[in-house]
């Protein structure tokens, strides 16, 4: 008989979402989207989230209910909480700062020494 200890065997984890509000007609929304494509890419993190956008101009319903006043606005959603909203990000280091918690790689780094 092996004394070997039995292999963990970690829960399987719910994919974090990041529910996007904009609108294919404004530019800032099209600007933070390349901000998010760059900090994802960076840190090589785009399996991190499950990337949901939600459209403005379709769904104003949607936008009523999570009380979205500016576009565009970012939800960080695990399991059914809210755990992070961000709201037009100026920069792609103001973005790479809010999603630091939940990224690999420099911006994670920049949150953890700060």
């Amino acid at each position: 008989m092996s004394s070997s200890p039995a292999p963990l065997i970690e829960p399987k984890r719910e994919r974090l979402r990041l529910i996007i509000f904009s609108s294919e007609r404004s530019g800032r929304c099209r600007k933070v989207d390349g901000f998010l494509s760059g900090v994802l890419q960076r840190g090589h993190n785009h399996e991190t989230f499950e990337i949901v956008r939600v459209s403005a101009d379709e769904r104003p319903d949607l936008v009523a209910r999570f009380r979205v006043e500016q576009l565009p606005t970012l939800f960080v959603v695990e399991g059914k909480k809210v755990r992070r909203r961000i709201e037009a990000p100026r920069r792609a280091r103001a973005l790479a700062d809010e999603l630091a918690p939940w990224l690999r790689g420099p911006a994670a780094a920049r949150r953890r020494s700060a």
